[in-house]
Protein backbone atom coordinates (compact mmCIF):
# COMPACT_ATOMS: atom_id res chain seq x y z
CA UNK A 1 0.00 0.00 0.00
CA UNK A 2 1.08 3.61 0.25
CA UNK A 3 4.60 3.80 1.55
CA UNK A 4 8.28 4.40 0.96
CA UNK A 5 11.00 3.08 -1.33
CA UNK A 6 11.99 -0.14 -3.07
CA UNK A 7 10.07 0.65 -6.28
CA UNK A 8 7.02 1.70 -4.24
CA UNK A 9 7.49 -1.45 -2.23
CA UNK A 10 7.17 0.21 1.18
CA UNK A 11 9.52 1.35 3.93
CA UNK A 12 13.03 2.64 4.39
CA UNK A 13 13.87 5.14 1.66
CA UNK A 14 17.21 6.86 1.90
CA UNK A 15 17.05 10.30 3.53
CA UNK A 16 16.10 12.85 0.90
CA UNK A 17 18.79 15.28 -0.26
CA UNK A 18 17.89 18.93 0.36
CA UNK A 19 16.17 20.00 -2.85
CA UNK A 20 12.79 21.16 -4.09
CA UNK A 21 11.40 17.63 -4.27
CA UNK A 22 12.43 13.98 -4.01
CA UNK A 23 11.07 12.71 -7.34
CA UNK A 24 13.19 10.30 -9.39
CA UNK A 25 12.67 8.43 -12.64
CA UNK A 26 9.20 8.85 -14.15
CA UNK A 27 7.63 10.10 -10.91
CA UNK A 28 6.70 13.75 -10.71
CA UNK A 29 5.19 16.48 -8.57
CA UNK A 30 4.21 20.04 -9.48
CA UNK A 31 7.60 21.40 -8.39
CA UNK A 32 9.66 19.16 -10.66
CA UNK A 33 7.19 19.52 -13.53
CA UNK A 34 7.79 23.28 -13.41
CA UNK A 35 11.50 22.57 -13.93
CA UNK A 36 10.87 19.79 -16.45
CA UNK A 37 7.97 20.94 -18.65
CA UNK A 38 8.47 18.00 -21.00
CA UNK A 39 7.78 15.45 -18.26
CA UNK A 40 5.89 12.34 -19.38
CA UNK A 41 2.12 12.91 -19.17
CA UNK A 42 -0.06 10.81 -16.88
CA UNK A 43 -1.33 7.67 -18.68
CA UNK A 44 -5.00 7.80 -19.69
CA UNK A 45 -7.50 5.95 -17.48
CA UNK A 46 -8.51 2.39 -18.20
CA UNK A 47 -11.39 1.73 -20.61
CA UNK A 48 -13.93 0.25 -18.19
CA UNK A 49 -14.51 2.04 -14.89
CA UNK A 50 -15.99 0.17 -11.93
CA UNK A 51 -16.69 1.25 -8.35
CA UNK A 52 -16.14 -1.03 -5.35
CA UNK A 53 -19.27 -1.71 -3.26
CA UNK A 54 -18.26 -2.41 0.38
CA UNK A 55 -21.64 -3.95 1.22
CA UNK A 56 -21.39 -6.72 -1.35
CA UNK A 57 -17.68 -7.03 -2.14
CA UNK A 58 -18.44 -6.53 -5.87
CA UNK A 59 -17.05 -4.00 -8.32
CA UNK A 60 -20.03 -2.39 -10.08
CA UNK A 61 -19.84 -0.60 -13.44
CA UNK A 62 -20.12 3.18 -13.48
CA UNK A 63 -23.09 4.49 -15.47
CA UNK A 64 -21.05 6.94 -17.61
CA UNK A 65 -18.64 4.16 -18.61
CA UNK A 66 -21.28 2.11 -20.43
CA UNK A 67 -20.96 -0.75 -17.94
CA UNK A 68 -23.90 0.19 -15.73
CA UNK A 69 -25.48 -2.96 -14.32
CA UNK A 70 -22.39 -5.10 -14.89
CA UNK A 71 -20.34 -6.33 -11.94
CA UNK A 72 -17.71 -8.82 -10.85
CA UNK A 73 -16.48 -10.09 -7.45
CA UNK A 74 -13.60 -8.06 -6.02
CA UNK A 75 -12.26 -10.04 -3.04
CA UNK A 76 -9.54 -8.96 -0.63
CA UNK A 77 -10.89 -5.61 0.56
CA UNK A 78 -12.26 -4.66 3.97
CA UNK A 79 -13.28 -1.07 4.66
CA UNK A 80 -14.08 -0.03 8.24
CA UNK A 81 -15.80 3.34 8.54
CA UNK A 82 -15.17 5.72 11.46
CA UNK A 83 -12.30 3.62 12.78
CA UNK A 84 -11.14 6.61 14.82
CA UNK A 85 -13.10 9.52 16.24
CA UNK A 86 -12.64 13.12 15.18
CA UNK A 87 -10.81 13.82 18.44
CA UNK A 88 -8.48 10.83 17.92
CA UNK A 89 -7.82 12.04 14.39
CA UNK A 90 -6.85 15.52 15.64
CA UNK A 91 -4.58 14.01 18.28
CA UNK A 92 -2.84 11.67 15.82
CA UNK A 93 -2.16 14.39 13.26
CA UNK A 94 -0.94 16.78 15.97
CA UNK A 95 1.57 14.16 17.13
CA UNK A 96 2.68 13.53 13.55
CA UNK A 97 3.24 17.23 12.93
CA UNK A 98 5.53 17.43 15.96
CA UNK A 99 8.07 15.27 14.06
CA UNK A 100 9.75 16.38 10.82
CA UNK A 101 8.24 15.40 7.48
CA UNK A 102 10.75 14.37 4.81
CA UNK A 103 10.19 15.00 1.09
CA UNK A 104 9.08 11.87 -0.74
CA UNK A 105 8.32 11.18 -4.37
CA UNK A 106 5.41 12.52 -6.42
CA UNK A 107 4.78 15.48 -4.13
CA UNK A 108 4.31 13.50 -0.93
CA UNK A 109 5.96 13.96 2.47
CA UNK A 110 6.67 11.03 4.78
CA UNK A 111 7.60 9.76 8.20
CA UNK A 112 8.82 6.16 8.37
CA UNK A 113 8.85 4.03 11.51
CA UNK A 114 10.51 0.83 10.37
CA UNK A 115 13.80 -0.80 9.37
CA UNK A 116 15.94 0.54 6.55
CA UNK A 117 15.35 -1.78 3.59
CA UNK A 118 16.92 -2.42 0.20
CA UNK A 119 14.19 -4.41 -1.51
CA UNK A 120 16.13 -5.07 -4.70
CA UNK A 121 19.00 -6.71 -2.79
CA UNK A 122 16.65 -8.07 -0.10
CA UNK A 123 18.68 -6.63 2.75
CA UNK A 124 17.63 -4.66 5.78
CA UNK A 125 19.22 -2.73 8.64
CA UNK A 126 17.34 -2.78 11.91
CA UNK A 127 19.83 -0.77 13.99
CA UNK A 128 18.11 2.60 13.53
CA UNK A 129 14.61 1.20 14.11
CA UNK A 130 13.29 2.16 17.54
CA UNK A 131 9.69 0.99 17.24
CA UNK A 132 6.26 2.24 16.25
CA UNK A 133 5.22 5.66 17.57
CA UNK A 134 3.67 5.83 21.03
CA UNK A 135 0.43 7.32 19.70
CA UNK A 136 -0.35 4.18 17.69
CA UNK A 137 -0.56 1.66 20.54
CA UNK A 138 -4.31 1.99 21.06
CA UNK A 139 -4.98 1.99 17.29
CA UNK A 140 -3.05 -1.27 16.82
CA UNK A 141 -4.88 -2.88 19.75
CA UNK A 142 -8.21 -1.82 18.25
CA UNK A 143 -7.30 -3.38 14.89
CA UNK A 144 -7.00 -6.80 16.48
CA UNK A 145 -10.63 -6.75 17.65
CA UNK A 146 -11.74 -7.28 14.03
CA UNK A 147 -11.60 -10.80 12.62
CA UNK A 148 -9.99 -9.65 9.36
CA UNK A 149 -7.04 -8.36 11.45
CA UNK A 150 -6.82 -11.19 13.95
CA UNK A 151 -3.17 -11.68 14.89
CA UNK A 152 -2.08 -8.56 13.00
CA UNK A 153 1.20 -7.30 14.51
CA UNK A 154 2.71 -4.47 12.46
CA UNK A 155 6.47 -3.94 12.29
CA UNK A 156 6.29 -0.77 10.20
CA UNK A 157 4.22 2.39 10.16
CA UNK A 158 4.66 4.81 7.27
CA UNK A 159 2.89 8.17 7.53
CA UNK A 160 2.32 10.08 4.30
CA UNK A 161 1.19 13.68 3.85
CA UNK A 162 -0.58 14.60 0.58
CA UNK A 163 -1.34 18.16 -0.53
CA UNK A 164 -2.96 19.43 -3.75
CA UNK A 165 -0.52 22.37 -3.89
CA UNK A 166 2.34 19.87 -4.37
CA UNK A 167 0.49 17.66 -6.86
CA UNK A 168 0.72 14.72 -4.46
CA UNK A 169 0.02 11.25 -5.85
CA UNK A 170 1.34 7.70 -5.80
CA UNK A 171 1.82 5.62 -8.96
CA UNK A 172 0.21 2.19 -9.52
CA UNK A 173 2.29 -0.38 -7.67
CA UNK A 174 2.33 -3.57 -5.64
CA UNK A 175 3.80 -3.53 -2.16
CA UNK A 176 6.80 -5.75 -1.48
CA UNK A 177 6.09 -9.39 -0.59
CA UNK A 178 9.59 -10.44 0.55
CA UNK A 179 9.47 -8.56 3.87
CA UNK A 180 5.84 -7.49 4.14
CA UNK A 181 3.11 -10.01 4.81
CA UNK A 182 -0.43 -10.70 3.65
CA UNK A 183 -2.35 -7.73 5.06
CA UNK A 184 -1.75 -4.07 4.23
CA UNK A 185 -3.60 -1.64 6.48
CA UNK A 186 -4.10 2.10 5.92
CA UNK A 187 -5.83 4.64 8.15
CA UNK A 188 -7.14 7.57 6.08
CA UNK A 189 -7.14 10.95 7.87
CA UNK A 190 -8.18 14.60 7.29
CA UNK A 191 -9.93 14.12 3.92
CA UNK A 192 -11.60 11.52 1.74
CA UNK A 193 -9.88 10.16 -1.35
CA UNK A 194 -10.05 7.31 -3.86
CA UNK A 195 -7.78 4.29 -4.17
CA UNK A 196 -7.55 3.29 -7.84
CA UNK A 197 -6.99 -0.41 -8.59
CA UNK A 198 -5.64 -1.74 -11.91
CA UNK A 199 -4.32 -5.05 -13.22
CA UNK A 200 -1.86 -5.65 -16.07
CA UNK A 201 -3.08 -9.12 -17.00
CA UNK A 202 -4.61 -10.00 -20.40
CA UNK A 203 -6.59 -12.83 -18.76
CA UNK A 204 -10.37 -12.54 -19.31
CA UNK A 205 -12.46 -11.02 -16.53
CA UNK A 206 -15.99 -12.48 -16.69
CA UNK A 207 -18.77 -9.97 -16.01
CA UNK A 208 -22.14 -10.60 -14.40
CA UNK A 209 -25.24 -8.52 -15.08
CA UNK A 210 -26.85 -7.16 -11.93
CA UNK A 211 -30.63 -7.22 -12.18
CA UNK A 212 -31.11 -5.06 -9.08
CA UNK A 213 -28.49 -2.54 -7.99
CA UNK A 214 -26.96 -3.11 -4.55
CA UNK A 215 -27.42 -0.67 -1.70
CA UNK A 216 -24.08 0.99 -1.11
CA UNK A 217 -22.73 1.04 2.43
CA UNK A 218 -19.87 -0.37 4.43
CA UNK A 219 -19.88 -3.84 5.94
CA UNK A 220 -18.11 -3.99 9.28
CA UNK A 221 -15.46 -6.58 10.03
CA UNK A 222 -15.33 -8.07 6.54
CA UNK A 223 -18.97 -9.17 6.53
CA UNK A 224 -20.55 -9.31 3.05
CA UNK A 225 -24.16 -9.18 1.91
CA UNK A 226 -24.98 -11.49 -0.96
CA UNK A 227 -26.28 -10.02 -4.20
CA UNK A 228 -29.56 -11.77 -4.77
CA UNK A 229 -30.16 -11.57 -8.49
CA UNK A 230 -27.82 -11.92 -11.42
CA UNK A 231 -28.56 -12.67 -14.99
CA UNK A 232 -25.92 -13.12 -17.66
CA UNK A 233 -27.33 -12.42 -21.13
CA UNK A 234 -24.13 -13.06 -23.07
CA UNK A 235 -21.62 -13.69 -20.29
CA UNK A 236 -19.16 -11.13 -21.70
CA UNK A 237 -15.63 -10.61 -20.45
CA UNK A 238 -12.90 -7.97 -20.60
CA UNK A 239 -9.13 -8.22 -20.28
CA UNK A 240 -8.16 -7.32 -16.71
CA UNK A 241 -5.85 -4.60 -18.06
CA UNK A 242 -8.83 -2.67 -19.49
CA UNK A 243 -10.55 -2.38 -16.11
CA UNK A 244 -10.10 0.05 -13.22
CA UNK A 245 -11.80 -0.21 -9.83
CA UNK A 246 -12.27 2.86 -7.63
CA UNK A 247 -12.37 2.28 -3.87
CA UNK A 248 -13.74 5.32 -2.03
CA UNK A 249 -11.86 5.97 1.20
CA UNK A 250 -13.88 8.06 3.64
CA UNK A 251 -12.20 10.29 6.18
CA UNK A 252 -11.19 8.36 9.34
CA UNK A 253 -11.78 4.98 7.66
CA UNK A 254 -9.45 1.98 7.88
CA UNK A 255 -8.72 -0.03 4.72
CA UNK A 256 -7.35 -3.59 4.68
CA UNK A 257 -6.03 -5.17 1.46
CA UNK A 258 -5.27 -8.89 1.27
CA UNK A 259 -5.52 -11.80 -1.17
CA UNK A 260 -6.12 -10.80 -4.83
CA UNK A 261 -6.47 -7.10 -4.00
CA UNK A 262 -3.04 -7.26 -2.38
CA UNK A 263 -1.17 -9.45 -4.85
CA UNK A 264 -2.90 -9.23 -8.25
CA UNK A 265 -4.20 -5.67 -8.45
CA UNK A 266 -1.96 -2.61 -8.32
CA UNK A 267 -3.13 0.36 -6.28
CA UNK A 268 -2.61 4.10 -6.73
CA UNK A 269 -3.77 7.53 -5.56
CA UNK A 270 -4.26 9.91 -8.50
CA UNK A 271 -3.49 13.61 -8.25
CA UNK A 272 -7.05 14.69 -9.02
CA UNK A 273 -8.31 12.72 -6.01
CA UNK A 274 -6.34 14.94 -3.61
CA UNK A 275 -8.41 18.09 -3.08
CA UNK A 276 -7.22 19.11 0.42
CA UNK A 277 -4.60 17.95 2.90
CA UNK A 278 -4.70 14.19 3.41
CA UNK A 279 -2.62 12.21 5.90
CA UNK A 280 -2.52 8.43 6.02
CA UNK A 281 -0.78 5.89 8.23
CA UNK A 282 0.03 2.55 6.59
CA UNK A 283 0.85 -0.46 8.78
CA UNK A 284 2.62 -3.61 7.54
CA UNK A 285 3.13 -7.04 9.08
CA UNK A 286 5.97 -9.49 8.40
CA UNK A 287 5.96 -12.12 5.66
CA UNK A 288 6.15 -15.83 6.44
CA UNK A 289 9.92 -15.78 5.81
CA UNK A 290 10.32 -13.58 8.89
CA UNK A 291 7.66 -15.33 10.96
CA UNK A 292 7.74 -18.45 13.19
CA UNK A 293 9.50 -21.27 11.34
CA UNK A 294 10.71 -18.97 8.55
CA UNK A 295 14.30 -18.65 7.32
CA UNK A 296 14.68 -15.30 9.04
CA UNK A 297 12.60 -15.99 12.12
CA UNK A 298 15.19 -14.48 14.49
CA UNK A 299 15.40 -11.24 12.51
CA UNK A 300 11.62 -11.02 12.39
CA UNK A 301 11.30 -11.68 16.10
CA UNK A 302 13.69 -8.86 16.89
CA UNK A 303 11.86 -6.47 14.56
CA UNK A 304 8.51 -7.32 16.13
CA UNK A 305 9.86 -6.97 19.65
CA UNK A 306 11.24 -3.52 18.81
CA UNK A 307 8.10 -2.40 16.96
CA UNK A 308 5.77 -3.19 19.84
CA UNK A 309 7.69 -1.11 22.37
CA UNK A 310 5.86 1.87 20.84
CA UNK A 311 8.82 4.11 21.62
CA UNK A 312 9.79 4.87 18.05
CA UNK A 313 11.14 7.92 16.29
CA UNK A 314 10.93 8.39 12.51
CA UNK A 315 14.00 7.09 10.69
Amino acid sequence: MEGGGGGERGGGEEAARPRACACTGARSCLACQARRPTTTPTPPPKNANFVYCPTTGFAVGEKPSGFAGWAFPFPGVCLLDDFVTAEEERHMVTLMDQSPWKPSQSGRRKQDYGPKVNFKKQKLKAGCFTGLPSGSREIVERMQTFSVLKGFSPVEQCNLDYGPERGSAIDPHWDDSWLWGERLVTLNLLSATVLSMTCDSDDPLPLLFLQSEPTHGNARDGQRCALEEFRSPANPSLPFREVSVAISLPRRALLVLYGPARHRWKHAIHRDHITSRRVCATFRELSAEFGPGGKQEKVGGKLLETALTFQGRPV
